[in-house]
């Protein structure tokens, strides 16, 4: 079965390709609700799998492979900032603090459905409001969970602490993925 990775990140796409997986790319919309009263692990997962969803035609002769990442703070999950002003709010929340970034994945086919979250905890220094600023003007992180890329400019100055998978707060928990694939074609078939 050929793999479709359901996704325009950039980010996603580089480290499927690094960690030796072939696979097409394909976007097709979907809604992405977050279920009233969901934790972080379940809204990402939630995500994950309504994106899945809208493959169900393709299912038959390919794995479908989403995945959704969202920060969470004191419980709250923040998603994509919409401009400058709601990034800049954004990382003030995270400054000088420690927040949890979950990413929720699916993969999908015509002889199963899985689904699952890796979740990792990263700490900020306390950054400055001048910092702050130059970042969201510099890389506009209007694309990104939680307003920042930890491999950009602000995780490689701000970032004190990490926990868990790096590559998770990327966009795609590769290891994970690599072990629940390893599951699913014990002979190899997912790199192509």
């Amino acid at each position: 079965m050929s793999l479709i990775l359901a996704s325009q990140s950039p980010r996603r796409q580089q480290l499927l390709r690094e960690a030796g997986f072939t696979f097409e790319v394909l976007v097709r919309p979907a809604e992405e609700i977050v279920p009233p009263g969901a934790s972080p692990v379940e809204a990402a997962i939630a995500i994950a799998a309504a994106k899945a969803a809208v493959y169900a035609d393709l299912l038959a002769s390919h794995t479908i492979l989403t995945a959704d990442t969202v920060v969470a703070v004191d419980a709250r999950i923040l998603g994509k900032p919409a401009d400058a002003a709601e990034a800049t709010a954004m990382l003030k929340m995270l400054s000088g603090r420690t927040h949890s970034v979950v990413t929720g994945v699916t993969l999908a086919n015509a002889h199963a459905v899985h689904s699952f979250a890796c979740e990792t905890k990263v700490t900020f220094r306390i950054l400055t409001d001048a910092e702050i600023a130059h970042y969201v003007e510099r890389y506009r992180p209007y694309d990104k969970a939680g307003a920042y890329g930890i491999q950009e400019w602000i995780g490689m100055v701000g970032i004190t602490g990490i926990d868990g998978d790096y590559y998770n707060v990327m966009g795609l928990p590769i290891a994970a993925l690599y072990e629940a694939f390893t599951r699913l074609y014990p002979h190899g078939d997912y790199r192509g």
